[in-house]
């Protein structure tokens, strides 16, 4: 990686969460890496980030608030507003695929994360590629 990405991640379950920290902290060396368990109190945390991320993950199925809702409200903060959004999800269909497509993510990633292929995943999307990788 040309440099070394902000990631921020909202994750419910602790093993994925767990699985992901450890691929972005340990396997890429990433240190700038905000993670949230659940999208409580969501606008008010994402005014106070300590960086601003590269690269933004959803899980879909989050409470209070679900992918989609969360998605709306970055995409329409002015920060957040460009920055690329990309659905983590276990339970991808096509049809869902179309769905997130057209509610404006750029991408989708099927948990559990491939840890092989997610490096160039995420350095593609930070190219500006959008991958829908539901296998």
């Amino acid at each position: 990686m040309s440099h070394y990405p902000k990631v921020f991640y909202v994750e419910d379950d602790e093993m994925s969460r767990i699985v992901i920290e450890i691929l972005l902290k340990e396997s890429l060396g990433l240190s700038d890496v905000i993670v949230f368990p659940d999208s409580q109190d969501f606008e008010n945390k994402i005014d106070e980030f300590p960086f601003i991320p590269d690269i933004i993950f959803l899980d879909i199925h989050v409470k209070p608030y679900d992918g989609f809702q969360m998605l709306d409200i970055l995409r329409q903060h002015p920060v957040f507003a460009n920055k690329p959004i990309v659905a983590l999800t276990a339970s991808v269909m096509n049809e869902e695929v179309d769905l997130l497509k057209t509610s404006g993510f750029d991408g989708v990633l099927a948990k559990p994360i491939n840890e092989a292929t997610f490096p160039d995943q995420l350095n593609r999307i930070l190219q500006g590629e959008k991958i829908w990788s539901i296998l």
